[in-house]
């Protein structure tokens, strides 16, 4: 079973990449992020003619996260993260597809920092690290992926040293995902390659994709049922360099006897 995690920054505007993307790479299931778009707008039909059943959670002009599936069945669990009913950010759905809990989500910048922006993720995460509790305790393959915001070490940033006071990268933000990491998930790509330099997203400005000056930031966390079915964690780098294209490229992992 293939599933992939895609940024696609605007989803109407970026369609045409997208719809590309999955019939070169025909992944079983996708999640997505920062749709940009009200639930009205999602374009179901090109999805569904794409081979796609699917499920979103969308908001005019930001955020939107929404959950594919192709040849399978998607039983919505879940839209919203759990823990503030003011919270009016479309940036979780969650959803069984396979008898596997996938949760799909779209982390808080947090920028500018220090600031309110700053706090509401850091809360964001608390109220991610208690709902992944949860999860992890009724003993089901579980999937936590998306944009996580986060580059959990130096590995994971071009020039580190020209992030330090950034909100993807301050110690309190990498801490939150390490102690969520330390609950008992996997980290996919970096398990499968430990040493290995490998960025997810690739900034428009300063050529930036072109030098390979990018961060790790869109990640596979797996619960332990699915530790040891781990065949395979990717990016499709090639595709941040088409026209017109997200600045995120495509993540995927397989997993095996799903």
């Amino acid at each position: 079973m293939k599933i992939a995690t895609y940024n696609v920054n605007g989803i109407n505007g970026r369609l045409p990449v997208l719809l590309r993307w999955l019939a070169e790479t025909q992944p079983d299931v996708v999640c997505l992020q920062e749709l940009k778009a009200p639930d009205e707008k999602f374009p179901e039909q090109a999805i569904a003619d794409a081979g796609y059943n699917a499920i979103w959670h969308g908001q005019k002009s930001w955020n939107g996260v929404a959950i594919l599936a192709r040849n399978l069945e998607i039983k919505e669990l879940r839209r919203g993260l759990p823990g503030d009913a003011e919270d009016l950010q479309s940036r979780y759905i969650e959803a069984l597809v396979n008898n596997v809990v996938i949760g799909c989500l779209y982390l808080p910048n947090g920028n500018p920092a220090p600031g309110p922006k700053l706090e509401y993720k850091l809360r964001w995460f608390e109220r991610l690290h208690n709902h992944a509790e949860q999860l992890l305790s009724y003993d089901m393959p579980v999937i936590l992926t998306g944009d996580f915001n986060v580059m959990p070490t130096e590995l994971d940033v071009y020039k580190p040293e020209r992030w330090v006071e950034d909100a993807l990268f301050r110690p309190e933000v990498r801490t939150a995902f390490h102690n969520l990491v330390a609950q008992g998930w996997t980290d996919a790509l970096r398990t499968l390659h430990p040493e290995e330099v490998i960025y997810t997203f690739f900034d428009y400005f300063r050529n930036a994709y072109g030098r390979n000056a990018g961060l790790r930031i869109d990640h596979f966390l797996l619960s332990p049922q699915l530790k040891g079915r781990l065949r395979a964690a990717e990016v499709d780098r090639h595709v941040r360099g088409w026209e017109k294209t997200s600045d995120h490229a495509p993540v995927w992992i397989e997993i095996e006897n799903l």
